[in-house]
């Protein structure tokens, strides 16, 4: 894919460590993936990173090997590497594992949770329903995703529980690409009234300190992602074929 215009990172070629680099490297590549400026399937040419960010090609090949750690880069030796492509089924299962761990951080925070914390969920809470207002898809689409990570990671915090931030830190990673890569351009940027009651919800059994109903509406509220890229996907695949289908019976009735 093309890595034109993206311009060079300030301070990431004095970098010296190998090391360093490559966790640099790994971080900025790794927000492109996951806001899906690369599309499912597209190359990742290490020229072009070499060119645009002024390094050598090991560190780009260690930042890819993490990136492929991660799940989100395939590399094919004596090939290349490519961003990764899932299937439907893949997404599917991915959100099933993805809902059960978010159901236990949630029951977590409902019993750990401190006022402080229930302050600034609700003010992070706010300003995602602010959102609703917002007439530009592309600006909905990218201040939702950095909210709703923070909002998530609000609730992680109240776990209380290192080994659960970390894990699920990991694994929202991977649910925003599959979100931003999987069919669809910006699938979440009509759906943020519904994803902003979800919300309400699981705050309110949070609050109340309720960790069975915390968990089941935060089951719930990952599951539905599922039905969302499911639904924009198959709009999205259809569009061509009414194009086709009206334009066909355009032609038929002159």
């Amino acid at each position: 894919m093309p890595m034109s215009g993206l311009g060079r990172l300030p301070g990431l070629a004095t970098t010296r460590s190998t090391g360093r680099l490559a966790g640099s490297l790994h971080e900025v590549v790794k927000e492109r993936l996951i806001s899906g400026e690369f599309p499912a399937g597209s190359r990742l040419s290490i020229d072009a990173f070499k060119s645009e960010f002024g390094v050598s090609k090991q560190p780009i090949m260690e930042a890819l090997r993490l990136l492929s750690a991660d799940g989100l880069v395939e590399i094919v030796p004596q090939v290349g590497s490519t961003v990764m492509t899932y299937s439907l089924q893949d997404v599917a299962d991915f959100y099933e594992m993805f809902a059960g761990f978010e159901g236990a951080v949630a029951a977590a925070a409902a019993e750990r949770r401190s006022p402080e914390q229930l302050r600034y969920l609700q003010e992070v809470h706010e300003s995602i329903g602010r959102l609703r207002d917002e007439p530009d898809p592309a600006v909905r689409a990218t201040s939702y995703r950095l909210l709703n990570r923070a909002f998530h990671a609000a609730i992680h915090d109240m776990s209380r529980s290192r080994i659960m931030s970390d894990t699920s830190s990991r694994m929202w990673d991977l649910s925003d690409f599959l979100i931003n890569t999987t069919g669809a351009h910006r699938p979440l940027s009509s759906a943020t009234s519904a994803r902003h009651a979800d919300h309400d919800a699981i705050r309110m059994a949070i609050e109340a300190g309720d960790a069975v109903l915390a968990r089941r509406e935060m089951e719930n509220h990952i599951l539905g992602t599922v039905d969302i890229i499911r639904d924009k996907t198959l709009i999205a695949a259809m569009t061509p074929a009414v194009g086709l289908l009206t334009g066909a019976a355009a032609r038929h009735a002159e």
